[in-house]
């Protein structure tokens, strides 16, 4: 109701100005003033149906093709050529209209394309050949994904979210000594990763607002992406797992790296220190296997050569069961 009061008034303030302000005090004076005032409401009326943004793209378009127009102005007229600088200038008038309004249409309908440049990058998962991975906090901080890609063995794109990176900047300028560490770490190894070149690190600004949890936003984004989520934290995997997300587990890949030994073979070990039961002795291996030695009491602090006998995988992970090699010559750890 008030707006078209509003408007009503500027239609008839229009010609009473044109009127009484002796800009044209005349029937076709005040006509004038009519048509000068439903303009006004009729640009009103369009603006009113566009959103600020789209306003100041139109705007910014216009300028452009004005500006445009000049510069072909200048190049016309340094040909040199008088007769064709002269017929150019008849047409000023109507090029100047049509390079701003092209400019203003091109602008605007090409500026909420703007906002799809992060949707490309979306529907780049679901292209055939493409191959994106999402690093998340805990494997940007773990830090063994960036000797993973400079070994090849991690090709693709990799893509870090803007609220992972903004959570590691949190993280880097925390109180707690520890939560800092983690964060400068974790931006450490994103920036080696952009150095590296190996892969290409793209930083996506997208968020999921509805979702309060790094994990969860990280968890649908790749769902959204058609891409796969790289990470060293147990309950991520778990939940993309049931959302049909596929996961790259750094610590999945790192035991399944782990060195292969069966019944029968024989290995060396280095005893750190005494089973539970009697004459046992434990070690480890270099990726920190525990292996339980029997007759090994008596090598504690020393390398010795042992015959495996049995393999336990438990929750904690693996365990071999040896028996020292009576023959094997025991050797000191060097210090």
């Amino acid at each position: 109701m008030y707006t078209w009061l509003f408007r009503l008034g500027v239609v008839l303030t229009c010609p009473v100005i044109v009127y009484f302000g002796k800009i044209a005090p005349t029937a076709s004076g005040v006509g004038i003033g009519l048509g000068v005032g439903f303009l006004i409401v009729g640009i009103e009326y369009l603006i009113a149906e566009l959103n600020l943004l789209t306003i100041m793209a139109g705007v910014l378009g216009t300028a452009v093709g004005i500006i445009l127009a000049r510069l072909l102005d200048y190049m016309v007229f340094q040909i040199g050529n008088e007769e064709l600088y002269k017929t150019w200038d008849k047409f000023a008038l109507l090029r100047f209209f049509a390079l701003g309004v092209l400019g203003l249409v091109i602008s605007i309908r090409k500026f909420p394309e703007l906002d799809d440049l992060d949707k490309d990058l979306l529907k780049m998962g679901k292209k055939r050949g493409s191959d994106l991975k999402i690093l998340d906090c805990n494997a940007i901080i773990d830090g063994r994904v960036a000797e993973v890609v400079e070994t090849h063995f991690l090709s693709g794109t990799l893509v870090v979210p803007r609220f992972v990176l903004t959570e590691l900047h949190r993280l880097a300028d925390s109180e707690d000594p520890m939560k800092r560490a983690r964060g400068r770490r974790g931006l450490d190894v994103l920036a080696r990763l952009q150095e590296g070149h190996v892969v290409p690190v793209r930083i996506l600004d997208k968020d999921i607002p509805e979702i309060a949890e790094i994990e969860g936003k990280v968890v649908k984004l790749a769902r959204e992406m058609g891409a796969k989520i790289v990470t060293t934290d147990f309950n991520v995997n778990k939940v993309a797992t049931l959302e049909g997300v596929t996961v790259l587990n750094v610590n999945d890949l790192s035991s399944a790296l782990k060195t292969v030994v069966l019944p029968g073979e024989t290995m060396s070990v280095f005893v750190m220190k005494d089973g539970k039961e009697r004459e046992q002795g434990v070690g480890f291996l270099d990726d920190g296997t525990m292996v339980v030695v029997e007759d090994g009491r008596r090598s504690v602090g020393k390398r010795l050569e042992a015959t495996v006998t049995s393999i336990h995988q438990t929750s904690n992970g693996r365990m071999i069961f040896a028996k020292a090699k009576p023959e094997a010559r025991v050797e000191r750890q060097p210090a």
